[in-house]
């Protein structure tokens, strides 16, 4: 029997796959040549690493490379592993090994090692480490050369330390350890300048390069060309265009692409495709940067149309578009709300298998963001997540962003503490986003502790922070604390800008301080800050509101000599300001010199005159600029069209409304919810009830989208009138178009019921409510109590207050109004002032009808001194009186024929222009006409009447 075959040693399997891989890694098949180099069961042989290893390496198989030693002696072995190490980031195990290999007889560590890994520092950003590397390679007596003193000036350079990499040239070059700088030294100090943005230092480098006896060659040229790009001078950099072609010297494909981009960036498309077809002519042929240049230069003009046609004109000429370009079209058309385009190519970029990278997927993330697609947003994010793409600090201050513009501010904190799990820190830009977040959702005590936070970690608010923050505090905690917010910015020495000035000046004119707003915006300007259209703007339109007319047109004239010349918003701002200071005249002479200086009105110009003239009920005026607006090619819209339908409708020009509602809908407009309430409004207002459900019906079959909103409406005007059979007739419909009714919906019908005095059937609607598992709000308590108030059953509102308190509900400034003024009513003094006194304890100021009803209840009791005491107190808490309040206290002291108080009162009531009632002058006569009273009589009616 044959014995069996032995099995080939583990050193001839090892050579076999080790030459299969090797044929593999030339056949380009590298994946197979991978798996092949990681089932080797040993080391192979020498002579095979020799072969292997610097194969690996330059296939970029690095991995694979790193996993065997250098053969001893062998610099060639030693140096592809030493650049597999660098090509893995992994700088610290490159390190070692070139420390070992130094130290060992057998290894042989030359110029080349040092110098692969002086590279790798320099690429990944550790340039700053390369002159103690060099050190260290003088110490161990391994010379240097061009390429090394080159390599390490390249990574000062990077880092900005250009002057330290220009001295220690100098060093080396007095101290002989090198004969002098070739270019790639000179470019590299050159290069440094330029990035630093010191162009007089770039060009000195050159001259004293030149000096030495080292042209100046192309690369040097390239790098000047676009360091004066950079700076914004372009015509030092088609001077140095110019001094290259002098020099002999030929631009190339770089040189015009740098000069093209920089026009594109500044929107100067005809330069940049003259320059191109000059390029063309002198026979550089471009490439895919120099078409991705121009195709951003069109997005950027918003020629989009042009720009997709060069894009689809790329591939064609050999300049396959990369995924700069990609970016660069998808972005662009992203933020021209062009979503289709966008996503199309989109599509196609990734069905070609163009590879995006983080950039692209952060910028994806930040159009789609803005847009507030957040669900699209999050799915980019986990693509990129997927491509095994790490997010940097950009993309998730981006995914932050998206969050808070969807008012997502929890989603927003989580996204920080993954970010923070992951030890990518935050920076200002990302603590600014969450806090903008929080103040739009009025959460200011929460953006003041992220401030605090940003503080604590060393991270400097600015500018947009406390922007942002003065703005918010403005609006929801009043002046004190924006101004604190202000002060803090100052002290912090942050620079204020243009927003802020905005911020500010719109706060104190809404809080009426009209006058502290104009005296900052003239200390801004007199520190120097220029103040754009928006600042002046804002500050006349505050002037017109408060009648300060001449205040404003001085600081438009200001406006007019800072040759800030008067746009169509500042026009529009003086015809809005004018019409609603009655002077329809003058805002049309304002219109008129709109259109002599060369601007065209739009449609919210002649908006803003139609709502002026439907204001003043001059509907046949408003038809009118309609006609002229149609005339001068400005299409209505659907403010337009809505205004003048209300209009008309309180004017009780039904069919004019009709015919301009079926206008509206021809002309593409779909009635929104808005429209409708305001139509509906109109209608309820000009007292035309049987046209409610009509208008309602016509409008549902214009498009209208039937939801809850719009149904409420409907419902709580029918019951405002006390339609509620008709509103129940509602209700049926909603259920069978499958809409639930909410609490607003009971709300209005338990109001339609209090109305119609059918207070079991409120009662009864309110169980439904609960029946249908709906909790009722302060609005429907309230609603039930006035229903008892006005019906004299202030008496039983205890079940309604007792319930109110077990569903955890306050009372409001409404609630206590009722309650107060019911107990007034039944003259129930005690409840009435325990009621009060607490009400204004808590802070609430009750309205004038209130005070009205406490004070006629002490007048009828003869009382005057109390009521004499509530009157003084309610001037002094802002509720001022009316009519109805003298005539309660002028019959009271009539009464009493106290002709000194009742002459007092009257004479205030002249000052106030307010006058008497008939039965108020009647009592007056009445009571002071009796024997004795007549001459007192005649006394008091002068004091009203020049008699």
């Amino acid at each position: 029997m044959a014995p069996p075959p032995r099995a080939p040693s583990p050193a001839l399997h090892a050579s076999f796959l080790c030459s299969l891989a090797l044929a593999l890694l030339r056949a380009g098949r590298l994946p197979a040549a991978s798996q092949i180099v990681s089932s080797l069961p040993a080391s192979p042989s020498a002579p095979l690493l020799r072969r292997l290893i610097p194969a690996l390496a330059s296939a970029g198989l690095a991995a694979a490379a790193v996993r065997f030693r250098p053969v001893p002696g062998d610099p060639l072995t030693l140096n592809s592993i030493i650049l597999s190490y660098c090509s893995l980031r992994l700088l610290r195990p490159a390190l070692s090994l070139l420390r070992a290999s130094s130290g060992h007889p057998l290894q042989a560590v030359d110029t080349v090692s040092y110098n692969i890994f002086l590279a790798g520092l320099s690429e990944q950003g550790h340039g700053d480490l390369s002159p103690a590397v060099l050190a260290e390679m003088c110490k161990r007596g391994v010379p240097f050369d061009g390429v090394t003193v080159g390599t390490v000036l390249v990574g000062l350079c990077r880092r900005g330390q250009v002057d330290e990499a220009a001295t220690l040239a100098e060093m080396l070059v007095r101290g002989r350890g090198i004969d002098g700088l070739d270019a790639v030294g000179w470019n590299a100090l050159i290069d440094g300048y330029c990035k630093v943005q010191d162009m007089a230092a770039a060009l000195a480098v050159a001259e004293r390069m030149k000096e030495q006896g080292v042209e100046l060659d192309a690369v040097g040229y390239n790098t000047l060309v676009a360091g004066f790009c950079n700076v914004g001078d372009v015509d030092a950099a088609r001077g140095m265009v110019e001094m290259m072609k002098a020099e002999g010297v030929e631009p190339n494909v770089v040189t015009y692409t740098a000069l093209i981009g920089e026009y594109c960036r500044r929107k100067g498309v005809e330069e940049a495709f003259n320059l191109y077809e000059g390029m063309v002519t002198a026979g550089v042929l471009p490439d895919v940067v120099t078409l991705s240049a121009l195709v951003d230069g069109l997005c950027r003009d918003g020629r989009f149309a042009e720009a997709y046609a060069l894009f689809r004109e790329m591939e064609k000429i050999g300049a396959t578009p990369n995924h700069v370009t990609y970016c660069t079209l998808i972005d662009s058309l992203a933020k021209a709300r062009r979503n289709k385009e966008s996503a199309g190519i989109l599509g196609e970029m990734v069905s070609r298998g163009v590879v995006m990278d983080l950039v692209m997927y952060t910028a994806l993330m930040d159009s789609l963001g803005k847009e507030g697609r957040i669900d699209e947003v999050k799915d980019v994010f986990q693509r990129a997540l997927s491509d095994n793409l790490s997010p940097n600090r950009v993309t998730y201050t981006v995914l932050i962003d998206a969050h808070c513009r969807t008012g997502d501010v929890d989603g927003a904190e989580q996204v920080l503490l993954q970010m923070e799990e992951k030890s990518v820190s935050p920076n200002v830009v990302t603590f600014s986003s969450i806090i903008n977040g929080l103040v739009k959702r009025g959460w200011l005590s929460k953006a003041a502790e992220y401030t605090r936070k940003m503080k604590e970690r060393g991270i400097a608010p600015n500018v947009v922070t406390y922007g942002t923050l003065i703005d918010g505090f403005f609006k929801y905690q009043g002046q004190e604390a924006a101004l604190d917010a202000y002060d803090d910015m100052l002290h912090e020495g942050v620079e204020v800008n243009n927003f802020v000035v905005d911020s500010l000046v719109n706060g104190l004119r809404k809080n009426g301080k009209m006058e502290e707003a104009e005296a900052l915006f003239k200390d801004m300007s007199g520190r120097g800050l220029l103040l754009d259209h928006v600042n002046y703007t804002t500050l006349i339109d505050g002037l017109f509101k408060t009648g300060n007319m001449p205040a404003a047109f001085k600081i438009g004239q200001e406006l007019m000599e800072r040759n800030l010349l008067l746009d169509s918003v500042v026009y529009n701002v003086f015809i809005n300001c004018l019409c609603m200071l009655g002077k329809f005249k003058e805002a049309k002479s304002f219109l008129t010199e709109m259109r002599n200086t060369g601007l065209k009105p739009d449609q919210a110009t002649y908006n803003t005159m139609i709502a002026a003239q439907c204001r003043e009920r001059k509907t046949s005026n408003a038809l009118k600029l309609l006609h002229e607006m149609k005339q001068s090619s400005i299409k209505p819209d659907l403010i337009t069209y809505t205004t003048l339908i209300v209009s008309l409708l309180k004017a009780g020009n039904m069919e004019k409304a009709k015919y301009l509602l079926a206008e509206m809908v021809s002309a593409g407009f779909i009635p929104t919810s808005l429209t409708h309430r305001r139509v509906l409004q109109a209608c309820s207002e000009s007292r035309r009830l049987d046209a409610i459900l009509e208008i309602h019906e016509w409008m549902m079959n214009a498009g209208l989208l039937a939801d809850i909103s719009v149904y409420n409406t409907l419902v709580h005007i029918l019951c405002y009138h006390g339609m509620t059979r008709k509103a129940t007739v509602v209700l049926g419909e909603m259920s069978r178009r499958g809409i639930v009714p909410d609490t607003i919906t009971f709300n209005a019908l338990i109001l339609g019921h209090c109305k119609s005095s059918h207070l079991d059937n409120a009662f009864a609607m309110y169980a439904q409510m609960l029946r249908q598992g709906l909790s009722p709000n302060i609005a429907t308590f309230n609603t039930l109590l006035g229903g008892l108030e006005s019906a004299g059953k202030i008496a039983e509102v205890d079940t309604v207050l007792s319930e109110m308190k077990k569903m955890g509900l306050e009372p409001n400034n409404l609630t206590y109004d009722i309650l107060v003024t019911g107990y007034a009513k039944k003259s129930n003094k005690v409840e009435a002032v325990r009621l009060y006194c607490e009400m204004v304890s808590k802070g609430f100021v009750p309205k004038v009808s209130t005070y009205n009803a406490l004070i006629s209840d002490f007048a009828r009791a003869g009382m005057m001194s109390q009521a004499k005491e509530l009157f003084n107190e309610m001037q002094k808490r802002g509720a001022l009186p009316t009519s109805s309040t003298y005539d309660i206290l002028v019959n009271g002291w009539s009464k009493l024929r106290n002709g000194t108080e009742v002459r007092i009162l009257l004479k205030d009531m002249k000052e106030k222009r307010l006058s008497p009632s008939k039965g108020t002058l009647s009592f007056i006569s009445r009571a002071f006409s009796k024997p004795g009273m007549k001459l007192e009589a005649w006394r008091l009616l002068k004091t009203f009447f020049k008699v």
